[in-house]
């Protein structure tokens, strides 16, 4: 089972959006990104590097935010 969420990371002037991509199984992080600007391709990025180096897990978790 994969689980993704997206934050913001604060910086001292400003912020950056963070995208993780983790397996609940091993908590092993699989893919992330991090840009200042959250836009559907930021996601979809992240997802790719994923799936072609693990393959398509059973079950893909989000907690479907405001985002």
């Amino acid at each position: 089972m994969w689980s993704t969420d997206i934050t913001y990371v604060r910086l001292k002037q400003g912020f950056v959006y963070l995208v993780a991509i983790m397996d609940w199984y091993s908590r092993k992080v699989l893919s992330w990104r991090i840009r200042n600007t959250m836009d559907t391709a930021f996601c979809v990025d992240c997802l790719e590097e994923a799936l072609p180096r693990y393959g398509a897990p059973e079950i893909f978790n989000s907690d479907q935010g405001s985002q």
